[in-house]
């Protein structure tokens, strides 16, 4: 089992602090989100709390991922980076590859892509992307990135993106592992016909277990059942050592955990000493007592 730690949006001063102690600490991985903007008037719904309200995300910190994570990773040695999840679906695929590849080659293949599709229509307003398609938009760009990663000569001509052959220069020796983000049948579909794994962004452990049976079906489907597949959630079965054994037991590889439940709406008026101090029972009273 791995163990990650989710900053959950903290001041930006925060994430330097907190990424050392979690390396020091024992944590394999800093998870990163993803925002670019939050809409004076908007009609779209989060699909992950229960109300499906936003005000959550009304005013709070984020820093653009790639450049947060370059900058993490130059203040440490071995945590790995995700991204949990970029709005994948927003971008133009030649430039994504061309920051991801660049991305894991000066962190020495630390980076793993959590890729997504924004919830919120106005993101796709306010990028000039069409809303229309989305799903196939992310679907094509997954392919175009893992097929520029190779170093080789990549055309692609798809329903959405047309490319002609072009090669990146630097590619990183390791693809970054791309996991999936997203619970409803598509993007578990998805998960299992495009990615490297999948992230549960909450929720029960017999639901969790159900959508990773049904990805491993879809996988048998695809014929991509021996490949490397790695599962990844935050939930709160995480929270102790009895927990971390159920998640291993249905089959998960990482547990993220963020020590705040940024649903609620909770202001986050924590200090580092006092962040800090939360992570180091964790270690103590979970991570050290799994491993």
């Amino acid at each position: 089992m791995r163990f990650g730690y989710h900053h959950s949006m903290c001041p930006p001063e925060q994430y330097a602090p907190l990424a050392l102690e979690a390396e020091k600490l024992g944590f394999d991985t800093v998870t990163v989100p993803d925002s670019i903007c939050y809409p004076k008037e908007a009609s779209s719904k989060y699909p992950y709390n229960k109300d499906g309200s936003r005000e959550f995300l009304d005013g709070q910190p984020f820093i653009e991922p790639f450049v947060l994570m370059a900058y993490l990773a130059g203040k440490t040695e071995k945590l790995r980076f995700s991204t949990s999840v970029h709005k994948t679906a927003l971008h133009q695929p030649a430039l994504l590859a061309k920051s991801l590849s660049s991305l894991q080659v000066i962190t020495n293949n630390r980076v793993v892509y959590g890729a997504g599709i924004s919830p919120w229509a106005e993101d796709f307003e306010v990028t000039n992307v069409p809303w229309e398609a989305r799903g196939k938009r992310l679907n094509e760009i997954i392919e175009i990135v893992n097929g520029l990663m190779s170093g080789e000569y990549f055309g692609y001509q798809g329903e959405i993106f047309q490319l002609p052959e072009i090669k990146l220069c630097p590619v990183p020796t390791q693809r970054p592992p791309i996991l999936v983000g997203g619970h409803s049948k598509p993007a578990l579909r998805r998960a299992a016909r495009l990615g490297d794994g999948w992230i549960a962004a909450g929720g029960e452990l017999e639901d969790i277990k159900g959508m990773m049976d049904q990805i491993n079906e879809f996988r048998k489907e695809y014929g991509r059942d021996h490949l490397p597949f790695e599962f990844q959630a935050m939930t709160a079965e995480a929270y102790s050592p009895d927990g971390i054994k159920r998640l291993q037991d249905i089959g998960i590889d990482e547990v993220l955990v963020a020590f705040r439940d940024v649903y609620s709406g909770e202001i986050d008026d924590k200090s580092v000493p006092e962040k800090v101090g939360m992570m180091e029972w964790y270690a103590n009273e979970v991570i050290a007592k799994v491993r």
